[in-house]
């Protein structure tokens, strides 16, 4: 016996002019050429090196991130880095690719949360459900989520499409997928939404990213601030990746990881996951990053910092080495 669904189509939705945005792309974009980032240490040159090295081996170098990043101005440096071949993979979550839309498309984003929570209005904006639309005319072309948002995106010339990492990984032809979990975002509270859509449009970025996972052998695995997803979906995708080469004979565990986060890891011993009875081992991007999955032969690296130093630091590292 089926139980009784609430029906969306009892919902208001006000346009994206009457809500107050918290976060305006003008004032917090980090400009490559200007960047403020000066952080400068063994551990991120490090990881530049390993970066530069990657692309001379021509193996995988993904950047998986969480939303903040993008909220935080970090685009601009994500997509040099996309030009250069720095980066050949970029993957993020759900709301990575709404905040992404929002500023493609008004220059603005975020909402308080405490305010449109009480309201009942929190995430119910009209023109940010156009991205249900995006995805279904996607999945329809068989076309991931990622890349339907950024054809929409590039395509449609919307106003600030030079700074969508979507949009210029659609137009260099660098993956960015995005990895959905159905409830979680804005966009699933609209009327217009279709579960399939969604699932059809990120089950094709998954396999997208298990296929760039493939070729991490010599290559890179950054993660920026995303906590679940991120440790998650590269947990899942490794293993389906050895799986395959194995039966080649071939391995999959000579690469490098680093996570970018605000949380105190301690600079001794993060290459092993702290026990059950830490609270730290829940923070999954230690004992899946940092520790398990490069125990048979990588190496990591944890850098601790607010992402618009750390990103438009590494950025910036990367790209002295390789032109040096």
């Amino acid at each position: 016996m089926p139980f009784k669904m609430f029906d969306p189509s009892r919902l208001i939705l006000k346009p994206l002019g009457e809500r107050i945005h918290d976060i305006d792309l003008c004032k917090v974009l980090v400009p490559v050429d200007d960047s403020p980032a000066s952080l400068d240490n063994e551990k991120i040159r490090s990881v530049a090196g390993a970066m530069v090295a990657a692309k001379k081996a021509n193996a995988a170098i993904l950047l998986m991130y969480g939303a903040h990043v993008i909220r935080s101005g970090c685009s601009a440096c994500m997509i040099e880095l996309m030009r250069r071949g720095l980066v050949t993979h970029l993957a993020t979550n759900g709301a990575g690719s709404i905040h992404d839309f929002e500023f493609s498309l008004i220059g603005k984003t975020c909402e308080s949360v405490l305010k449109y929570v009480s309201e009942g209005q929190f995430g119910l904006w009209q023109e940010t459900g156009i991205l249900n639309h995006i995805l279904e005319e996607g999945t329809e072309d068989g076309l991931g989520a990622g890349e339907s948002i950024g054809r929409y995106i590039w395509e449609n010339n919307l106003p600030y499409k030079e700074s969508s990492v979507l949009g210029n990984a659609y137009h260099l032809g660098v993956p960015c997928t995005v990895h959905i979990g159905i409830g979680q975002d804005i966009i699933h509270e609209h009327p217009n939404v279709s579960g399939a859509a969604l699932g059809e449009a990120s089950y094709c970025d998954f396999l997208i990213y298990v296929q760039s996972i493939t070729n991490l052998e010599n290559g890179l695995f950054l993660n920026f601030g995303s906590q679940v997803t991120g440790p998650e979906v590269y947990l899942k995708a490794l293993a389906m990746a050895r799986n395959a080469a194995h039966q080649k004979g071939q391995q999959i565990k000579h690469f490098t990881t680093a996570v970018f986060d605000i949380q105190p890891v301690s600079e001794a011993g993060y290459n092993e996951a702290p026990p059950k009875t830490d609270p730290k081992y829940y923070f999954r991007p230690w004992k899946t990053i940092l520790a398990r999955t490069v125990a048979d032969g990588g190496k990591s690296f944890y850098i601790r910092g607010l992402h618009r130093d750390t990103l438009p630091s590494l950025a910036k590292l990367a790209i002295a080495m390789e032109v040096c």
